[in-house]
């Protein structure tokens, strides 16, 4: 089992930035893979970015590309979400989440099997 904790969501302005931060424990050898995802109110959970945790390959959707960055730390027990040049649109509950079948197809939901409680980000204009 592999628990994980976010945390650094909040409010910010148009055009700020926020890091939020996701702390892994439990099994942790397991795991292949992290990732973000959000959720909007009324949207369906999407994929946000995703590292492999060997090697350090980093993905992106088209949407953050170029404005967050994902990382971790060398112990491995954290992941984090650097979000700049924030938008509302980037509005949403941010949930992180760990993946323990092989780093493959990283930006499905279905592929995550272990999961956060999400932490609420809110960008106002």
């Amino acid at each position: 089992q592999v628990q994980l904790v976010e945390s650094g969501g909040g409010l910010a302005q148009a055009g700020g930035s926020l890091r939020l931060s996701c702390t892994i424990s439990g099994s942790t050898f397991s795991i292949d893979a992290m990732g973000w995802f959000r959720q909007a109110l009324g949207k369906e959970r999407e994929f946000v970015a995703a590292i492999a945790w060997s090697g350090e390959t980093t993905y992106y959707a088209d949407s953050v590309k170029g404005r967050f960055t994902i990382s971790r730390d060398n112990a491995k027990t954290t992941v984090y979400l650097q979000m700049n040049s924030l938008k509302p649109e980037d509005t949403a509950v941010y949930y992180c989440a760990a993946e323990a079948g092989g780093v493959i197809d990283l930006m499905r939901e279905a592929r995550y099997e272990y999961w956060g409680q999400g932490t609420q980000v809110t960008v106002s204009s």
